[in-house]
């Protein structure tokens, strides 16, 4: 029989967690653990026991991490872009999608991040290009 096993980042991930809260409970023995090296690996069984619930098996996922780079975006500009794109629903489909965004004031650059399926990617993609478009 395969024990899959979970990094603290996809036990973070699965349960809306900080990795942190989740390194905790290990510590506190909340939910058990096993060491590998310097990182903790979490049985399946283990999760399941701490949330009283079935974890799905994990599925093949694929994502797309794209860069976006906007010249010409003084910083309220950015504020508001930022805003609107950190705003957005993120739907309940795992994994969900990732947007950040940094600023740049001294080249008047905004940086957007998006982690996120294909097809989400897609739409995401063209809903900051309607974002920038308003700003020129």
């Amino acid at each position: 029989m395969q024990q899959d096993w979970y990094s603290v980042e996809q036990v973070a991930d699965r349960l809306g967690l900080h990795v942190r809260t989740v390194r905790s409970y290990v510590r506190d023995g909340r939910l058990e653990a096993v060491r590998i090296g310097k990182q903790y690996r979490i049985a399946r069984a283990d999760l399941e026991a701490l949330t009283g619930r079935p974890t799905a098996a994990p599925t093949r996922g694929v994502q797309v991490t794209s860069i976006v780079d906007v010249d010409a975006v003084d910083a309220p500009e950015a504020e508001r872009i930022a805003g609107v794109l950190t705003g957005l629903p993120r739907g309940t489909a795992e994994p969900r999608p990732r947007i950040e965004t940094v600023h740049d004031p001294a080249r008047a650059r905004l940086k957007i991040v998006v982690v996120a399926r294909l097809d989400e990617t897609v739409e995401l993609l063209r809903f900051v290009r309607t974002l920038t478009e308003d700003a020129a």
